[in-house]
């Protein structure tokens, strides 16, 4: 499913205009950061993705990087998150000269918060929020399979910020 926000159901899901959830989730670097202190500095561009290394994820990831200097100039933080471990984000940050932080989501827990489900009911979603300064949710764009435009909708939602 393509949407620009998130589809309703019975179970709590971050929508447009929700605050966003707060937590202390580890970095590729190990480094333990709460993403209040992110969104508090600039907007900040919180992409959630299956996992580390797969052709989609990688495309993604790529796509977020290549326009990582376009996001900061516009005023935007770009945040991956998946529930792969610490290891395998700084191994994945650093094949691909990833400029951004990878938040390693042990058990989903941040997953869980925002409300982002699995697809085909047992894949990890692929969602985007754009969160501004205050921590409200702006934009939220999901695409399974359109991996690469989650970058477009991003970005042309931060410029509009």
């Amino acid at each position: 499913m393509d949407t620009a926000s998130a589809p309703t159901s019975s179970k709590k899901r971050v929508l447009v205009g929700d605050q966003a959830p707060d937590l202390a989730v580890e970095t590729q670097t190990g480094e333990t950061i709460n993403l209040r202190d992110l969104w508090q500095k600039k907007a900040l561009v919180l992409f959630f993705y299956p996992k580390d290394n797969t052709l989609g994820c990688t495309k993604e990831a790529c796509a977020f990087r290549d326009q990582y200097e376009v996001f900061s100039e516009a005023g935007a933080e770009v945040v991956g998150v998946s529930s792969d471990s610490v290891e395998s984000h700084q191994s994945f940050a650093e094949k691909y000269r990833l400029p951004f932080k990878l938040l390693a989501d042990k058990g989903g827990h941040l997953r869980k918060l925002f409300g982002v489900e699995s697809s085909l009911g047992i894949m990890p979603g692929r969602v985007t929020y754009v969160i501004d300064t205050k921590g409200v949710v702006r934009h939220i764009f999901s695409s399974q399979f359109m991996a690469t435009r989650h970058v477009d909708e991003a970005l042309a939602f931060v410029k509009q910020l």
